[in-house]
């Protein structure tokens, strides 16, 4: 464990903030780029509840998607898109995107077809990214959705973030795509630590026979702790504490350096000892086998679920649970940053 500290302390000594310098420029060039009707759709004040209407199913969304962008402003959104994640976020995001192509064809669907369909995807900002005042943005479509919260121009929340696919692989039936696997890490990272446990430590691990048909904790504003089943860090051989936390690496790099930095930083101080891995369901890594696992402790929970359309359609979330959407950084930014009052919430 001391090594593991030892580590991440190095990291974050020489870390710093890459991408929060640019993100409000990124923001306005954004909404600059847009017309006054397109901006009227794509805007909210800050403390709108709409803010906290998240969801990860194909269904009717506020916002501006890209039908609605020209060239120009698609460039403008995808660049505020890379400026708020890292590398293997925005590559998983955009997977998830041609994903939809993918669906059209796997249920017959029309070229045009709306339900099923790339373009379906909403940008919203809350709040002024132009002015010292917090604000926020989110993306989010079928299978996605990314919630950003800034303060002090520098992301200070990138959760939730649920990102899905389906199919988990693209079957070889399909001419499109053909074994893409968008998730696999998050896959492969299960069951490889899964799969090196012994037998005592798998009736630790194995809550149940039976994976729950989606995430746990759903579209929930505000979640708590789950119950802390499974096993824990402390029952794990050195290899497999190293798995655990390669695993956990993979959720954790798809953000921005400096928020993987600061998440690192509170597991360390929840202290790895306080991770828990559990599994349900199959432990075969095989479609058509129905399986489950979150990783918890005090301060973050992750679940991956892969049970829907024959085992072949993954959900993973990521919740932080002292500062989803910002409201723990937020909290102490209005009680000891700003006397100014909140407006009221907005709602309709």
């Amino acid at each position: 464990m001391k090594q593991h500290c030892i580590l991440w302390s190095i990291c974050l000594l020489f870390a710093f903030p890459l991408l929060g310098q640019d993100l409000s420029q990124r923001a306005g060039e954004f909404l600059n780029s847009l017309s006054s009707e397109i901006k009227e759709k794509a805007t909210f004040p800050f403390d709108h509840s709409e803010r906290f209407n998240w969801h990860f199913i194909p269904r009717d969304r506020k916002g501006a998607n890209f039908h609605d962008f020209n060239e120009k402003q698609r460039k403008a959104a995808l660049r505020l898109l890379k400026a708020s994640m890292g590398d293997p976020g925005v590559e998983k995001t955009e997977a998830i995107f041609e994903l939809e192509k993918v669906l059209r064809v796997v249920e017959d669907r029309p070229a045009n077809d709306r339900y099923r369909d790339p373009e379906n995807y909403y940008f919203s900002i809350f709040g002024d990214p132009s002015s010292d005042k917090p604000w926020g943005w989110r993306l989010e479509g079928h299978h996605v959705s990314l919630n950003f919260s800034s303060a002090n121009n520098k992301i200070i929340s990138s959760t939730p973030t649920f990102l899905g696919s389906n199919p988990a692989i693209v079957p070889g039936h399909v001419d499109l795509h053909t074994g893409m696997q968008v998730l696999v890490k998050e896959t492969n990272g299960g069951f490889e630590l899964l799969h090196s446990l012994d037998k005592g430590q798998l009736e630790l691990a194995i809550y149940d026979d039976k994976a729950p048909y989606d995430i746990i904790t759903g579209n929930d504003r505000k979640v708590s702790l789950l119950s802390p089943k499974g096993i824990s860090y402390t029952q794990l051989s050195p290899d497999q504490q190293r798995k655990l936390l390669e695993l956990l690496g993979v959720y954790l790099a798809n953000y921005s350096k400096e928020i993987e930095n600061n998440m690192w930083e509170k597991i360390k101080q929840d202290g790895y000892e306080s991770l828990h891995f559990a599994w349900a369901g199959s432990t075969k890594n095989a479609i058509g086998e129905p399986h489950y696992y979150r990783i918890q402790c005090p301060s973050l929970l992750i679940e991956y679920d892969n049970v829907q359309n024959n085992a072949n359609h993954v959900h993973t979330v990521v919740r932080d649970l002292s500062n989803d959407f910002g409201e723990d950084v937020l909290r102490n930014h209005y009680t000891f940053g700003h006397s100014h009052k909140k407006r009221n919430q907005t709602s309709e």
